[in-house]
């Protein structure tokens, strides 16, 4: 069993990490948990005494497989606790993420596990996040940023990389959540933004900074 504060910080590498075996800076650790830097340092100490890193001062981070392990698990708690949060309490996908950060350190294997069958095996959370599954498996769906598309070009939207609660809401006034079919009408080449054609009905005109993080299946 880990700590709270440890399972945020391998959690926390493998994102900047993006799950590959890129080495992460101390500074960014420290700016995603909000943390002094010398804070960071010591506790990087403690998960490199565990195993769980390889750590070398000025050289940056990297997660050991029993690390990659740790923060794998720690990511499908999170996700399922989301499904569940969203399907079965009726919680909106912008409320999910904070509930889901305290329920996500719950250590029972079983528990978890009787979920995820409870939930029918869910691949992807409210967000189109992929669900590891209890090996430590992904199934990646090939996804494309809605500001690389083309004009003319449709898509579905699956995922976003942006969750704060102010941009998921921002998309639901817009209608543009998980499951919307749309189309590229038009790029403005002034500002790059994009107007889209929303279930084939509507018409909705998006930044490009919006537009970098909705994702979508062609």
């Amino acid at each position: 069993m880990h700590s709270f504060t440890e399972e945020n910080y391998l959690k926390a590498i493998y994102h900047l990490s993006e799950g590959n075996s890129v080495a992460v800076s101390t500074n960014s650790i420290a700016e995603v948990t909000n943390t002094k830097a010398a804070s960071v340092t010591d506790m990087l100490r403690k998960l490199a005494d565990k195993k769980l890193i390889n750590y070398v001062k000025y050289q940056g981070v990297t997660l050991t497989g029993i690390g990659i392990k740790a923060a794998v698990n720690i990511i499908r708690k999170h996700r399922l606790w989301e499904v569940f949060l969203v399907e079965k309490l009726g919680f909106k996908w912008d409320e999910v993420h904070d509930i889901a950060e305290e329920l996500e350190h719950i250590n029972s294997i079983s528990l978890i596990d009787r979920l995820d069958d409870f939930l029918g095996n869910p691949i992807a959370d409210p967000h189109g996040d992929p669900i590891p599954d209890r090996t430590g498996n992904f199934k990646h769906k090939t996804l494309i940023k809605v500001s690389d598309m083309k004009q003319g070009q449709g898509g579905i939207i699956s995922g976003v990389s942006e969750h704060s609660s102010i941009f998921l809401k921002h998309l639901e006034k817009l209608s543009l959540t998980l499951g919307t079919k749309i189309i590229i009408t038009d790029v403005i080449e002034f500002d790059g933004s994009i107007i889209l054609t929303v279930d084939e009905t509507k018409e909705r005109t998006i930044s490009r900074e919006v537009a970098k993080n909705i994702l979508v299946i062609l």
